[in-house]
């Protein structure tokens, strides 16, 4: 055996986990991913997809994608920089920064690569990138990328962000960069906070909205438009992947900005065009979304059932006020033993572990969608009970 395989072959925790009949990763679905999902053959209550809207599966998403597969084909074969830009990537970007309320928008493969390929590029040796310690993972490989110095502060803490902004050089570019609805916790940055402190420290600020994005603000606009601070918030990023049922994201921002990147973004300009198919079913999901708000709607209504329900429960949740809610196992074993069980009553969640989260906060993470019906979260709720109770987390 090789050096590089006998050193990997001491990794063993995904063996031990299944040879223990709990190790919950890769379950095959066999069906569209609607609120209920055929699993090995059974249907479950999905509780662990990130389409806050409930478009993944929506005929009129279907038809769009089939219609730009017709007429487009099955992919670009290139890059946007050289033969991958279709007119109608060009409409989508200009569909996008007219929704989100920004000059221009730049498209690229996936959300991961739109933090890889801005946060890495922007700054320079002597400028700064400033970022919540709990950011998604794309926004930290981004700037392990850059040349730059990164400083991170406590999670949404402006006091431990105000402590680094001081630390920076008054004349070097500063660049703080945060999610707006924090992925595995679920709670919501303080952007007006963050806001008034780039102001007077002369920062920059980007948004990650990939969670805020069909769940908060006018349409579904975000967390950005809910707190009235789009034109403050000088990059706002998005994916394709959540609530508008696809494949890609963006980054929307003024042409100053798009200009540099389009001619240094190595994630953009080295990597494929999203497929026809994928651009197609971005606009339709936007168009969907402004024209039905009773999605919206209802998402929070039963995002507020929900959240009531846990803690009445004595479920422990942490600060979340949104539509992804945080189940605190604190114990990566029982952790995963609640998602078998859990999976055994016909629910499927998804648990959150070490590496992604410190070993004494490792959580279910229990997400809902717009087509979650009331009397699904009622079910769900009754089968967390009898678990939670199980495993000793609840009286």
């Amino acid at each position: 055996m090789k050096l590089l395989q006998a050193k990997l072959a001491k990794y063993t925790a995904p063996q031990q986990a299944k040879a223990a009949g709990v190790y919950p990763y890769f379950r095959a679905i066999s069906s569209e991913q609607e609120p209920e999902v055929i699993i090995e053959g059974r249907k479950v209550l999905m509780f662990g997809s990130n389409c806050y809207s409930g478009l993944v599966s929506d005929p009129r998403i279907k038809e769009a994608a089939i219609e730009a597969t017709r007429k487009y084909g099955t992919g670009c074969a290139g890059s946007p920089f050289l033969n991958g830009t279709l007119d109608l990537h060009k409409q989508l970007e200009a569909r996008i920064a007219e929704y989100i309320g920004k000059e221009d928008v730049m498209i690229y493969s996936t959300g991961f690569e739109v933090n890889l390929g801005v946060v890495s590029c922007l700054t320079g040796r002597e400028d700064y990138i400033i970022r919540d310690e709990q950011d998604h993972a794309s926004i930290i490989e981004g700037s392990r990328l850059a040349f730059s110095p990164v400083l991170k502060y406590k999670h949404n803490d402006m006091e431990s962000l105000e402590k680094q902004l001081q630390r920076c050089a008054p004349d070097k570019v500063k660049l703080i960069v945060t999610d707006g609805v924090f992925s595995m916790e679920g709670d919501v940055a303080n952007l007006p906070e963050i806001v008034r402190l780039a102001k007077k420290y002369d920062a920059t600020v980007m948004v990650d909205e990939a969670h805020g994005i069909g769940v908060f603000g006018k349409g579904g606009r975000g967390t950005c438009d809910h707190f009235g601070v789009t034109d403050d918030v000088d990059l706002i990023m998005g994916t394709f992947s959540k609530s508008f049922a696809s494949l890609g994201g963006f980054i929307a921002c003024d042409k100053e900005i798009t200009n540099f990147l389009r001619h240094h973004s190595r994630s953009y300009i080295f990597t494929a065009s999203i497929t026809p198919a994928s651009t197609a079913a971005a606009l339709k999901a936007i168009d969907i979304m402004e024209q039905e708000p009773w999605r919206q709607e209802h998402l929070w209504n039963i995002t507020n059932f929900a959240l009531e329900g846990f803690r009445e429960m004595g479920c422990e949740i942490g600060t979340t006020s949104t539509p992804i809610i945080p189940l605190y196992i604190r114990d990566d074993y029982k952790t995963y033993h609640v998602t078998r069980d859990l999976f055994d009553e016909g629910l499927f969640v998804n648990p959150v572990v070490t590496p992604a989260v410190a070993p004494q906060d490792t959580l279910i993470r229990f997400s809902l969608m717009a087509t979650h019906t009331k009397e699904q979260v009622e079910f769900a709720l009754e089968k967390f009970r009898k678990v939670f109770r199980k495993h000793g987390l609840i009286q």
